[in-house]
């Protein structure tokens, strides 16, 4: 139910984000501790400020209570990606080329679920990244999450 919600989300306030100059990095819908709650990260060259997070959070609340997708009430948060920028779509994968990741799958690769390693790139669905000198490729539908990793 979160992906599909997440999906139809994404859908909907893409072209939004987008009029404003921003991409739409990424849509979550999560149920927490405090209920259920909706993310949706924004960037744009330069980073996104405060007051982008505002005005796109008005305009998406807006329309989203129009829409009425949800069951449930739900707490709206907008804000930048971070240092540990989620990837989500192929072209985000193409575009960290080089930059240190950290991925999770939802099944298991060689036993394993969980990897951190160098983003080598992405191509025809497949993700490639170097871990412990070994090059791996992991299918785009099986990652679960996939974040930058933060260099010092």
């Amino acid at each position: 139910m979160e992906r599909a919600t997440e999906s139809a989300v994404s859908e909907i306030i893409e072209p939004i984000v987008a009029s404003q100059g921003m991409e739409l990095v990424a849509v979550e819908y999560k149920r927490e501790a405090r209920g259920w709650v909706l993310r949706i990260y924004i960037d744009k060259k330069g980073g996104a400020s405060l007051d982008d997070c505002v005005l796109v959070s008005n305009e998406v609340g807006t329309v989203l209570d129009v829409e009425d997708l949800f069951q449930s009430p739900y707490a709206l948060e907008v804000s930048s990606p971070g240092l540990n920028r989620i990837l989500k779509k192929e072209r985000d994968f193409k575009r960290f080329k080089e930059r240190p990741v950290r991925i999770r799958t939802y099944n298991a690769i060689g036993k394993r679920r969980n990897f951190k390693g160098r983003l080598l790139g992405c191509t025809r669905g497949s993700i490639q990244i170097e871990v412990g000198g070994q090059v791996l490729h992991i299918p785009l539908s099986n990652v679960a999450k996939a974040n930058l990793e933060f260099e010092f």
